[in-house]
């Protein structure tokens, strides 16, 4: 009745630690690195951009090629 006990404070004990550490390391990760994030964001931006753009290019190209060969593409 007693390892079980024992066992589970270690666990809990190990794993506290663990989180207390991981969550310090994030922290201090975040304030070291306020420009490298904000530029990971701006070319995230511009490649959402770039692939909502071609996109839009792509399907109005595939309109226009399916209204040439006659199909028709109305909505019902």
């Amino acid at each position: 009745m007693m390892v079980p006990i024992v066992f589970v404070a270690f666990k809990v004990l190990v794993f506290g630690t663990g989180m207390f550490f991981a969550i310090k390391w994030h922290y201090e990760q975040g304030k070291k690195g306020k420009e490298k994030q904000s530029a990971v964001l701006c070319a995230g931006g511009k490649v959402a951009a770039v692939f909502v753009l071609s996109l839009l290019g792509l399907s109005l190209l595939a309109f226009g090629l399916g209204r040439v060969l006659g199909l028709d593409l109305t909505f019902p």
